[in-house]
């Protein structure tokens, strides 16, 4: 890197405090934590998109697709789940919540159930959130150290002080609005260093010449996840992928935030349908993008060598390096300091307002001039403790990663579960429901200890299932009175047939698609 780069990074640094300060002066918490609810849908679509391919999603899925041993075109299968997922979302579990005006998710918890379910859950998400960006910080900040001439430490502080700033200043329309920048910057980043693969390779004929086809079998319908190392199959993908993303987007306040923030129910739904369909093709850019460079790395083995062979997410950092002109490198630094801002700031935005929501202002009791206060030192307090969590996380960060996704799958189905119940299942009571999460969660800490030959994608539909029969069977051994809150949550069905038929057969497409992936190769 040299001036130029720098250069470049500073600007982009500078127009994001500048986007802080464009957005300050909220008046009330719908405002700051929601934006005031004045979101179209491509806003909300391009913020999402941005927040789930991640700088880690930008490292590591063309790594696993180009050079990890065993990887290669099934990095495709987690997409399959997606437009399922929104579906239900769709015509289930987001439209009577978004009706009740919360602020908080698990606010909805609390008038179906009990106080105890809602702080419960709330605990659950803020404990495993900050847990899970600290990291993301550590392990971007990691990343962009070996490709740029500065210490981790202010790689670290550049990336959460000056988010922090932002988001502090602007809340969530800053969160929103810069997620929706960082994503065009992103995807100009994966096109930019899919080009120079191209380039440096000798073009696309030299490139499917030099390919490893072994890399792209997508599809394996006869793994079922149930053998030590038997991954990535279709039904453990498909079935225990419904129940995550169904449960991340539509019950994790970093994510369902944003639906929350939208102006009206038509615009959450569109913004549901474009998430169900722009996740698959910029993935499959991914791992083309892996696939080009993987086979660039086979052929050059100077390049190879720079890589170390426990290390493969570096593939992408050290291409930046040594193959892209200066500049060019900046930008594609931007673009890895866009992604990892865009989860800290939805971190940082969502822990907040789970915080002030349901510990603080649970009974609506705060003044506006006090919200706004608690607000602000809820920002402040959580982007401090992901920085300085992110210090911590240390050389632990690469076997951590994965056991970040694991503890989410142990709390996943649970969850989804529970509300579920509270939306569709009356007679399903606080009582009963809290015996269904502890349970759920249990037979999912029970496999991960004792039965490692399940894939971990399976505990989410099964901490679900648990959580809802033994919720059921409890609330009819242990009657609670609480039950008579249920009428006020009369679930009607809100089907639009147009959405659900392109879900569906985007669902088939992309299926078929993976299916046959080597034909276009």
């Amino acid at each position: 890197m040299n001036y130029l780069d720098y250069l470049v990074i500073f600007f982009y640094i500078t127009g994001f405090l500048l986007l802080g300060r464009l957005f300050k002066g909220s008046e009330s918490g719908e405002d700051y934590f929601l934006g005031g609810k004045s979101f179209g849908w491509a806003s909300l679509s391009l913020s999402t998109v941005a927040t789930q391919l991640s700088a880690i999603s930008f490292i590591s899925a063309p790594a696993f697709v180009g050079l990890k041993d065993g990887g290669g075109m099934m990095w495709l299968t987690y997409e399959f789940a997606v437009p399922l997922a929104m579906l239900f979302l769709m015509i289930f579990l987001i439209p009577p919540m978004y009706k009740a005006g919360i602020v908080s998710v698990y606010e909805y918890l609390e008038r179906r159930f009990s106080a105890s379910t809602r702080i419960l859950m709330s605990s659950v998400f803020q404990i495993s959130r900050a847990f899970a960006t600290s990291v993301m910080v550590y392990t971007v900040a990691l990343i962009l150290t070996s490709v740029m001439d500065i210490p981790m430490w202010q790689t670290i502080l550049i990336i959460g002080v000056v988010t922090l700033i932002y988001c502090y200043q602007g809340g969530m329309k800053a969160v929103v609005y810069g997620d929706v920048v960082q994503m065009v910057i992103l995807f100009g980043g994966i096109i930019i260093c899919l080009g120079a693969g191209l380039h440096h390779l000798g073009g696309w004929d030299v490139f499917l010449q030099e390919l490893d086809r072994d890399r792209l079998t997508a599809v394996n319908f006869n793994s079922m996840g149930l053998e030590k190392g038997d991954e990535f199959g279709f039904w453990p993908m498909l079935i225990g992928g419904l129940f995550l993303y169904t449960s991340y987007y539509g019950t994790d306040q970093s994510q369902v935030q944003r639906l929350f923030s939208a102006k009206d129910l038509g615009t959450v739904k569109m913004t549901l349908l474009s998430n169900g369909l722009m996740r698959f093709p910029i993935t499959f850019i991914y791992c083309v993008m892996g696939l080009v460079i993987g086979t660039l790395v086979a052929t050059q083995p100077n390049f190879r060598e720079l890589i170390p062979a426990d290390k493969p997410d570096l593939m992408i950092p050290i291409f930046i390096r040594e193959y892209l002109p200066n500049g060019l490198i900046g930008i594609l630094m931007v673009a890895i300091f866009s992604a990892a801002m865009s989860s800290l700031s939805s971190g940082v935005n969502s822990l907040s307002a789970a915080s002030v929501e349901d510990f603080f202002n649970r009974k609506k009791q705060l003044s506006t001039e006090k919200y706004m206060q608690y607000s602000k030192y809820a920002t402040l307090f959580w982007g401090v403790i992901c920085i300085v969590l992110a210090f911590f996380t240390g050389d632990i960060a690469k076997t951590v990663i994965e056991a970040i996704n694991k503890v989410g799958s142990v709390f996943y189905g649970p969850i989804l579960a529970t509300f579920i119940a509270a939306i569709g299942v009356k007679s399903i009571n606080s009582k009963g429901i809290n015996i269904g999460i502890l349970a759920g969660v249990s037979i999912n800490v029970y496999l991960w200890l004792f039965v490692p030959s399940v894939f971990w994608f399976w505990w989410n539909a099964i901490g679900g299932v648990t959580t809802l029969l033994v919720g059921y069977l409890a609330s009819l051994l242990l009657p609670s009175n609480d039950t008579d809150t249920s009428s006020k949550f009369d679930f009607q069905w809100e089907m639009d047939w147009q959405k659900a038929g392109l879900l569906i057969s985007f669902f088939v497409g992309i299926v078929l698609f993976s299916m046959n992936v080597e034909k276009f190769f």
